[in-house]
């Protein structure tokens, strides 16, 4: 291929990634927590893989409970329940792991069950919901409003705090 015909390939595939990009941009992966339903926007979402032996590592937040070894990568889990101050629940056949990619990290978040993959325009995504204190980063990235339901998106970078990402660093688990 000369130069010129690499050039317009490399133009094309950029202009689908872009419209991939595009199309992903509103779509958010629904799960629920409780009676609640929560969304991640799809394209943090790597998959989602059933419940299955998990490693317990020592000196960690309750709410990080251990790691998995998924096709030879060490992926820590965390169990949203517990990091939202729920009661603890038994895992049970419709409870699954969602593997992310947080701030080129991979992280399971264990929910109590995957509902859908959802398009929420922009225009019902309240972003700026004052849910917190001010000045705070907040695990909620804004509220999905669609029909007569709301959605509580989550940001997963706030998801673990610098200080869980560092211990998990200094015991080697990420």
């Amino acid at each position: 291929m000369t130069s010129l015909a690499l050039d317009a390939q490399a133009q094309a595939v950029k202009l689908v990634d872009d419209a991939q990009a595009d199309s992903l941009a509103n779509m958010f992966l629904t799960f629920d927590i409780g009676s609640e339903e929560y969304g991640v926007a799809i394209s943090d979402v790597i998959e989602i893989v059933g419940m299955q032996r998990i490693m317990p590592i020592p000196d960690l937040p309750d709410f990080l409970k251990g790691v998995i070894n998924l096709r030879g990568k060490v992926i820590p889990l965390m169990d949203i329940r517990l990091r939202f101050d729920m009661p603890a629940r038994d895992y049970d056949d419709r409870t699954v792991i969602i593997v992310m990619e947080v701030e080129d990290a991979l992280i399971g978040l264990i929910v109590d069950g995957v509902r859908e993959v959802r398009e929420i325009p922009d225009t019902h995504i309240d972003r700026h919901a004052q849910l917190g204190k001010g000045g705070k980063r907040q695990v909620i990235a804004g509220l999905g409003r669609l029909e007569d339901s709301v959605i509580i998106l989550l940001n997963p970078a706030i998801l673990l705090s610098d200080d869980e990402i560092r211990l998990m660093q200094e015991k080697g688990e990420v």
